[in-house]
């Protein structure tokens, strides 16, 4: 019998236009970004159906809208799959509070304001500190790690084999980029980011997102969620708030996580909300496991259709 997980994309997974035709075809779709709208105060739908760029970009709009479109997604299918079974939930760093609203410890109104407020303190934390980050291509952890230790940056992203995200002071990031191909990256790439995200730099926003979550109420999960900090299930719901902040200046273990679901014998995973990089992280894992998407109408139906094939 096979085993499912579903997917949720982090941060740099937004685009314009992400959802529109789902609240287009779909009227249920569509109360679920007004419903958003409301729960909000303000038209987060349109910045995600229209734009601009900028504004989606902005990590206080990107953070709600990617959360939105997964939720949207997740709705979904669940509708067009009835017989829909999942056994894990996991979600890459602000995907973790989609991960954990679709296995029930948060309520979704909760998990979108919480990921509102999450996007506006990173933001300005940002604003209050020189940061950056960059991509190892090519390169493995220990080696990686090496680099960060010699040059005062830390590891944010250990997403697959041979891809690692590093981040830290902005003035640290040439010299990181340097080591790293002196140490055999195949490449090393700075990234356009608003500033060093999963590092020290982002301490600022860790205890006012605490005294937020510390208002809302969370349930266990009615089935494991991977936490991005220990690569493990969350356990009991009195400790998932603390590995949710410890998570905004901690390193995010996705290849960890899958291996760790694969190994319990995950063989189907769905991404749900915009975008692929969960799909193409996946590959570089273990590209034995099916894997399928929901990000649009045509993404929703091929993968109504490979599950009802399989139930």
């Amino acid at each position: 019998m096979s085993k499912t997980a579903l997917l949720f994309a982090g941060q740099g997974a937004q685009t314009v236009g992400m959802g529109r035709d789902l609240a287009s075809a779909f009227p249920e779709a569509r109360a679920l970004f007004e419903r958003a709208d409301v729960t909000l105060g303000y038209g987060l739908s349109g910045i995600c159906f229209e734009g601009p760029e900028a504004e989606l970009t902005r990590t206080e709009n990107a953070q709600p809208g990617i959360y939105l479109v997964g939720w949207v997604a997740l709705q979904l299918l669940k509708q067009r799959v009835p017989g829909l079974a999942f056994e894990a939930t996991a979600g890459l760093s602000l995907g973790e509070f989609t991960a954990l609203a679709a296995a029930g410890s948060l309520e979704f109104e909760d998990g979108l304001k919480l990921v509102r407020l999450r996007g506006r303190f990173m933001q300005e934390a940002c604003d209050t500190t020189q940061g950056g980050m960059a991509a190892v291509i090519g390169l493995d952890e220990a080696a990686t790690r090496e680099v960060c230790i010699a040059t005062g940056v830390t590891l944010a992203n250990l997403n697959c084999p041979g891809q690692i995200v590093i981040s830290g002071p902005a003035d640290r990031i040439p010299a990181a980029v340097e080591a790293a191909k002196a140490k055999g990256a195949k490449k090393a790439i700075p990234l356009t980011v608003g500033g060093a995200y999963h590092s020290p730099l982002m301490a600022v926003a860790q205890s006012r997102l605490a005294a937020e979550l510390a208002t809302v109420s969370l349930r266990d999960t009615q089935v494991p969620v991977i936490a991005n900090v220990t690569a493990r299930p969350h356990g009991p719901s009195s400790s998932i708030a603390g590995l949710l902040v410890e998570q905004v200046t901690s390193s995010v273990h996705w290849e960890a996580s899958m291996r760790y679901l694969i190994a319990q014998g995950f063989t189907r995973f769905i991404e749900l909300g915009p975008g692929n990089a969960l799909a193409g992280f996946m590959k570089r894992i273990d590209k034995s496991v099916q894997m399928l998407a929901v990000s649009d109408v045509a993404s929703l139906e091929a993968t109504v259709m490979a599950l009802t094939a399989a139930i």
